[in-house]
């Protein structure tokens, strides 16, 4: 069942939504604030549902309607509306882009998972209920594990896979969390926190981050709801699980057997996810580029969001390599 904008307001009312390796270094250009949306852009495309599992699932499409879908997989704590809008719609200009919440994210019905293995589950449903047999992925930080666990269990859905700003289970540095770190990810000033944690403290990279703060606050109708504590305590459940370094040696030898294109990019500061584990998910799968951004952290894609669709673009354009 899938469910247009124009329904919204009712389904408001009578469901219970959640509540609130080639290495190339990029030059920067200018973190300018995009120009106010359309109704065709990221932040003024509408909310769509579908039915997943007995449970409404919470979507948005934009670009052309002909393609292999992008279907982007978010961070910690992240809604549709944590994505850059400018990523978005440059994403969007050559091929269909999906955002969604998955199960008991902002939007979207249910209980939030806590494991990569169940919110893999739920995407591969969700993309079914869409009635799509083929995407391409683009998972960031912890989405960058969801789309890592969904490619090695459903193969035959994956096309390419660009994963960001994330690692291999158990990686380096990703055990624990400095003091400073688990503080900003779980801080209600939201803003802030993506501040601290995305950019590094350069002036050139605050002022990027401050500019990409103020591209998510367009859109201003039909606005996705904060992650609710369920969320963010189930988030947390799963990033410590696959962090946990014992099945790490394991789980680089399976996914060096995976042939399915991928295309790793990070920031040369990332003190979220430590930038080797970059280099650790290039050299691991047999069919993988690497792309590492100059003065940026684990936000890399927001601090360059316009060189990030191109090389993305480039990288999903081009011919498969290894077995289609």
């Amino acid at each position: 069942m899938s469910v247009n904008n124009q329904e919204i307001d009712t389904l408001r009312r009578s469901l219970s939504f959640g509540v609130a390796a080639a290495v190339a270094l990029m030059a920067p250009s200018s973190g300018a604030v995009a120009q106010a949306p359309t109704a065709c852009s990221a932040a003024g495309t509408p909310n769509r549902f579908v039915e997943v599992g007995g449970a409404l699932f919470a979507y948005r499409r934009i670009g052309p309607a002909a393609g292999t879908p992008l279907v982007l997989f978010p961070h910690f704590r992240g809604t549709m509306d944590w994505w850059d809008p400018l990523l978005l719609d440059e994403l969007a200009r050559q091929r269909p882009v999906i955002v969604f919440d998955n199960r008991g994210v902002g939007l979207s019905q249910g209980k939030t998972p806590d494991t990569a293995a169940a919110m893999a589950d739920d995407a591969a449903a969700f993309l079914r209920a869409l009635k799509l047999d083929r995407v391409d992925l683009f998972g960031f930080s912890i989405g960058g594990f969801v789309a890592q666990q969904l490619l090695l269990q459903e193969p035959r859905l994956v096309r390419k896979v660009v994963l960001v700003g994330t690692g291999p289970r158990g990686g380096e540095g990703m055990q624990e969390r400095s003091p400073e770190v688990a503080k900003a990810a779980v801080q209600a000033d939201s803003f802030a926190g993506r501040l601290f944690l995305f950019f590094t403290p350069s002036d050139e990279s605050q002022q990027a981050g401050r500019h990409f703060l103020e591209r998510t606050r367009q859109r201003t109708q039909s606005v996705d709801p904060e992650a609710s504590a369920q969320t963010i305590q189930a988030h947390g459940a799963m990033s410590a699980e696959w962090g946990r370094a014992q099945s790490n040696r394991d789980y680089l030898k399976r996914i060096g057997n995976v042939q399915t294109p991928v295309l790793v990019i990070n920031g040369v500061r990332d003190r979220m996810v430590p930038t080797a584990n970059a280099y650790a998910l290039a050299q691991a799968y047999p069919n993988a580029k690497l792309i590492l951004y100059p003065d940026a952290g684990h936000g890399s894609i927001f601090q360059y969001p316009r060189e990030c669709a191109r090389d993305v673009g480039v990288f999903l354009d081009g011919a498969l390599d290894g077995p289609a």
